[in-house]
């Protein structure tokens, strides 16, 4: 199958982290310095979980990224081994994952609207399976996370799953343009100043990078049980060889 040609919607938006994307799209270099500046000019950061609107039982659909790569597994593990004096909550080896984009919250999708959405998709979604590499390490302002290159693949099916999810009448979330995949591994806890997590990350940035195989992407009803997100697997359709 064909790639289908895709539209780059991405732009500046204070919502997002970094808010500027990254000049180049499939320049590994250029997102990983320009993930990195971003992280370090951070002054403070915040806590993750003081989230407006989200709180424990919150229920919501989302599509993500399952991340199982045994490669991205010792690599997230071996960060957060080297980063446990922050204290801040580690993502279980079960919970890696790229979220693509938030289709609505249970309480207002039916499940007949969710079973509409998987059926539509499996139909539709053309994108082939694809490969990225994730980069220690950096950050934004609630998590310390690997950045992920290069962005092109990422953004075109999560830019077709987000277009079928409006197509259908679901709520959705963000706009498209505020889409900057990355892969958090270690959540912030508390509101500090940024300086000794900075600090601590640098010094992380010199270890491989290690290799993503995407083949898949997963509909799932996420939920937040502090310290941590799980999931209950809606669907998961395999992208074409």
């Amino acid at each position: 199958m064909k790639q289908e040609p895709v539209h780059i919607p991405l732009a500046y938006d204070p919502r997002a982290f970094p808010p500027a994307p990254p000049p180049h799209l499939d320049d590994a270099e250029t997102i990983v310095e320009h993930d990195w500046k971003t992280f370090a000019s951070l002054s403070s950061l915040d806590d993750h979980w003081a989230r407006p609107g989200w709180h424990d039982g919150r229920r919501a659909y989302y599509w993500m990224l399952h991340i199982t790569d045994p490669a991205v597994v010792d690599l997230a593990r071996g960060c957060q081994r080297l980063l446990a004096h922050l204290g801040m909550d580690p993502v279980p080896e079960e919970g890696l994952h790229v979220t693509l984009c938030r289709v609505g919250d249970a309480a207002e999708v039916s499940k007949n609207k969710i079973d509409r959405l998987a059926e539509v998709t499996r139909q539709r979604l053309s994108v082939r399976q694809f490969g990225l590499r994730a980069h220690p390490l950096a950050g934004s302002r609630g998590a310390v996370r690997l950045t992920l290159t290069p962005w092109r693949d990422l953004v075109a099916v999560q830019q077709q799953l987000a277009g079928l999810g409006t197509e259908l009448g679901l709520p959705g979330g963000r706009p498209v343009s505020c889409f900057r995949p990355h892969l958090s591994i270690a959540y912030n806890n508390v509101a500090r100043p940024a300086e000794d997590v900075v600090e601590a990350v640098s010094e992380l940035r010199a270890q491989a990078a290690a290799d993503v195989r995407v083949s898949a992407v997963s509909l799932v009803e996420l939920r937040r049980e502090q310290p941590v997100y799980r999931w209950n697997s809606v669907v998961s359709l395999g992208l074409t060889g």
